[in-house]
């Protein structure tokens, strides 16, 4: 497999920007996923859709069918005004690819091209899984309930994320415990309206959930293991009328993070408790809606090795980081990962101040060169899995 193509790099750069350019939300990529299928169609690999706005495509190789590897990539953008000023600046107003979404679609294109062009050396198929919804968590469990990963069954799964804080022309590999599980949680704390000047007469909704905004800042801090990573965050409140008025009604919305099952379920009935306590406390009723969202994305061992190997082979030892803790944020690759073993890494995207900026943040944006590189190395990667290099 050639790896040396200036037109290549320029292609998979011009595909990135021109997704980059035209972003959609969740579950509504369908010009995005009629643009992948367009060059899908060029390459003549056969494809699906599936979960309405999701591409999954099959590439046989032509000797034997041995083993299947799926490579994933995520396809929607962030409800976001781009504060960019480039010429690929996004046109679709309040929506961005702050995430590298479109990174990761041009990515693996350039991936199913390169594999597309030498299938007569391959020793097994690759499934392409273009995925939406990832931002709100679900996607990738729709995908899986259309039968993505059937017919056939992947034997393994490999996907990959841009990162701000890695420098472009490097990777970041984790073994283990990669990212957290997401759960979202919804409460509604109600109380007696009354006059503010007689608060005895009412039950301060405000007052019992200021007590518990406080009291939950200490289930990680003094109710989790200190060796378990745990993240407790209350993002939104909402409630009250007036300045004099005892208020009756607050709702609050928050997300725990975790790395493993037993702090998942510890923090969760935590949380719990502490609603019991307060309506015993205040005199007030309490509802809450607690929403497991993605699982924990724990990276198989032997699939990360294989990576990890190909990593220093391709891109030098020195330039592949082997990440010691895991990230509190979530991905819902993660949903793979309990269906089949596989592994996610990241990708560096860093060169200077203009692409260094988190994900989510208005001007997020990266170094280019990394993308074709990136193309490069998965697809040198899936050659050597199927032909058992």
């Amino acid at each position: 497999m050639s790896f040396e193509n200036k037109t290549f790099e320029k292609e998979i750069i011009n595909i990135r920007r021109f997704i980059h350019q035209n972003p959609e939300l969740s579950g509504k990529e369908y010009n995005t996923a009629n643009f992948i299928e367009k060059k899908l169609e060029e390459l003549k690999i056969p494809h699906k859709r599936l979960a309405k706005t999701g591409v999954a495509a099959l590439l046989k190789g032509s000797l034997g069918q041995e083993k299947t590897v799926a490579l994933r990539a995520d396809i929607d953008a962030l409800p976001l005004d781009e504060a960019n000023g480039v010429p690929y600046k996004s046109v679709n107003k309040g929506v961005m690819h702050a995430c590298g979404h479109d990174c990761h679609a041009a990515v693996m294109l350039g991936a199913a091209k390169l594999l597309n062009e030498n299938k007569n050396n391959l020793k097994g198929g690759v499934k392409f899984i273009f995925q939406p919804a990832e931002e709100i968590a679900g996607g990738a469990k729709k995908m899986i309930k259309d039968g993505v990963l059937r017919n056939p069954k992947p034997d393994m799964i490999l996907g990959a994320h841009i990162c701000p804080w890695i420098k472009s022309g490097k990777v970041g590999i984790k073994y283990g415990a990669m990212m957290a599980a997401v759960d979202k949680f919804t409460v509604i704390v109600k109380g007696r309206v009354a006059h503010g000047a007689y608060p005895h007469l009412g039950k301060d909704a405000i007052t019992a959930a200021a007590y518990f905004i406080t009291s939950v800042q200490t289930v990680v801090s003094r109710e989790i293991d200190p060796i378990d990573n745990a993240v407790v965050t209350i993002g939104k409140i909402n409630g009250g009328a007036a300045y004099n008025i005892i208020c009756d009604e607050i709702s609050m919305v928050g997300t725990v993070r975790s790395v493993n099952k037993k702090a998942r379920r510890a923090v969760k009935k935590s949380i719990l408790n502490k609603l019991n306590g307060l309506e015993s406390s205040f005199g007030v009723k309490c509802k809450i809606v607690y929403e497991s969202y993605d699982a924990p994305l724990i990276n198989s061992k032997e699939i990360t090795e294989i990576c990890h190997n190909s990593a220093n082979e391709f891109y030098g030892k020195d330039n592949v980081i082997v990440l010691e803790n895991p990230s509190m944020g979530g991905e819902d690759f993660a949903s793979y990962l309990e269906e089949i073993p596989g592994n996610f890494m990241y990708i560096g995207s860093s060169n200077g101040a203009q692409t260094s900026y988190p994900w989510h943040h208005c001007s997020f944006n990266v170094d280019e060169k990394a993308l074709p590189q990136a193309a490069k190395y998965i697809a040198y990667t899936v050659e050597k899995i199927l032909n058992g290099k």
